[in-house]
């Protein structure tokens, strides 16, 4: 069984770089691996050298995004209960909010998985692309959403392990899955010759193992907790506050991945070299993002700990540290892509043309980890306090003026009106809710 970080669940605390760090690094390093692993597809698919093939993965990677940031609750939500629980020291409710979860989780898998040909269409008419970016969405849509149930189980683990302090453990389990994900599109897809649906059925089978896996090793943990009764666990009222809440958490969720996909679509407008160019910065845009993903899991832990906790010097602390560690990694992560970009762009793709379009375009990937620096951050904080009304409002305020300046910018400046109005948008979501932030902690800390 692997060992806590330092953190342990008493109060009051103080929170050191030395904590940040423990969560940040961890959870970097698991959350890196999920963009890379979407590098590594492209690139898979872009040996074949058809930017249609190439796009048709971006769509369809798009469709299927929006339609699991539904379920995102099952991570966040828990990670923030877990950490409140956590931060009272009630062992008992952190294994109860994870079973509450892994139930919905079950459920809401199965059900998507009986609706994926209706998602499927749905997502071929709103991408409104030409027939063979089509053909291929399609195919990868239907296979991978066969993932589902394993998937949003693995969501609830993860989100178990990062809210009780078990951040090594959690990037363990993002490494075996993400790993297996790797080498099985790349045998199914380029050595099997499976195409674009080995990228598909390689999520599947890595979802399945990684449930199994994480399944074992929570049941071994739990066998040393104290055994609570079915009544605690099952609790309607609790459950019902679950669901309750996981609309203020689907909402932004929702808005966000739909801002991928409208990004997506509109530059499929453009023509298919403009989609797989934008696929392919994309993944770097969100390689960089991931380099903060993982202070904003920090701020979820410790900030709901601290919540948990009612002890408000930490609380600052936690939020002081995580913003200043994830400004200076943002600045870190433009200098790398600024330097090394058109290396990752070649050996993502070996198409000319997607080559030397995305290298006109890099800048505005450079500046991705920058300009979502303070989002992720303020997003990590308002999800462990468990603040989610405000993340929804903020993220609607944000959502709408994306849509404005995306269509606004894209007529006037093409694709660089697209990237801009998407930075915009990044920034919005983050200043916003640093406005909101100092009423709410005054009136919980009052």
């Amino acid at each position: 069984m692997a060992k806590k970080t330092s953190i342990q669940g008493s109060a009051p605390f103080r929170v050191t770089h030395r904590q940040v760090l423990e969560i940040a690094i961890p959870m970097t390093l698991a959350y890196l691996t999920t963009p890379l692993l979407g590098l590594v597809g492209t690139a898979v698919v872009g040996r074949f050298g058809d930017a249609a093939l190439v796009g048709g993965l971006a769509a369809g990677a798009a469709v299927f995004d929006i339609v699991f940031a539904a379920f995102n609750f099952l991570r966040s939500g828990t990670t923030a209960l877990v950490a409140q629980a956590f931060g009272r020291n009630d062992a008992l409710e952190e294994k109860a909010v994870f079973w509450r979860a892994l139930v919905i989780a079950a459920i809401s898998g199965l059900g998507l998985v009986l609706f994926s040909p209706l998602i499927a269409v749905v997502g071929e008419w709103f991408m409104n692309t030409e027939p063979r970016v089509t053909a291929a969405m399609d195919l990868y849509i239907r296979v991978r959403l066969i993932a589902a149930p394993a998937a949003f189980i693995n969501y609830t683990i993860l989100g178990y392990l990062l809210g009780s302090g078990n951040s090594v453990l959690g990037l363990l389990m993002q490494l075996l899955l993400n790993g297996m994900n790797v080498a099985l599109s790349i045998l199914l897809c380029l050595y099997l010759g499976w195409g674009i649906s080995g990228v598909a059925w390689g999520t599947v089978f890595s979802e399945g193992v990684a449930m199994v896996a994480g399944m074992t090793i929570l049941l071994v943990r739990f066998r040393a907790m104290p055994k609570m009764s079915r009544q605690l666990t099952f609790n309607m009222v609790a459950i019902g506050r679950m669901l309750y809440v996981s609309g203020d958490i689907v909402t932004p969720s929702c808005m966000l991945l739909g801002a991928y996909m409208l990004f997506t679509r509109q530059s499929a407008q453009l023509g298919a070299l403009t989609l797989a160019t934008n696929a392919v910065l994309m993944h770097i845009f969100l390689v960089a993002a991931y380099f903060l993903d993982g202070f904003g899991a920090a701020a979820e832990q410790l900030v709901g700990r601290a919540l948990g906790a009612r002890y408000q010097p930490a609380f600052s602390q936690a939020i002081k540290l995580t913003a200043g560690w994830g400004l200076a990694v943002a600045v870190l992560a433009s200098v790398v892509i600024f330097a090394f970009g058109e290396h990752l762009i070649g050996a993502i793709t070996k198409a000319a043309d997607v080559r030397a379009e995305a290298a006109l375009y890099l800048p505005w990937a450079a500046f991705a980890a920058p300009s979502g620096a303070l989002a992720l951050q303020m997003t990590g904080v308002f999800v462990g306090a468990t603040w989610w009304l405000d993340v929804r409002n903020m993220m609607l305020l944000s959502f709408v003026a994306f849509i404005t300046t995306l269509f606004a910018f894209g007529q006037l400046f093409g694709n660089h009106g697209l990237w801009a109005a998407f930075h915009i948008f990044q920034l919005l979501r983050g200043l916003s809710l640093l406005l909101v932030l100092r009423r709410r902690a005054s009136t919980v800390f009052a």
